[in-house]
């Protein structure tokens, strides 16, 4: 386990007390909780920001393969 040494704000540290103590937890289990709660956030985040950009690096080609199937005669 790593030791770290954090400044937080006043106002968040409070409300954190509040909240922590009304769950009967230790601070440091409480602030390992959100930080692994917020990296969960911020992956799906980046994987999503990820998806989007690629997206748009396909989106001609998937225009146009569409297109093909749209074009193409079944037999109908």
């Amino acid at each position: 386990m790593h030791r770290t040494s954090l400044k937080i704000e006043e106002s968040i540290f409070v409300e954190t007390e509040r909240i922590r103590a009304e769950l009967n937890t230790s601070r440091n289990r409480y602030i390992n909780q959100a930080l692994a709660h917020y990296n969960k956030l911020k992956h799906r985040q980046i994987l999503a920001e990820r998806l989007k950009a690629e997206s748009k690096l396909v989106k001609g080609d998937s225009i146009s393969v569409l297109k093909e199937f749209e074009d193409m005669d079944y037999g109908n």
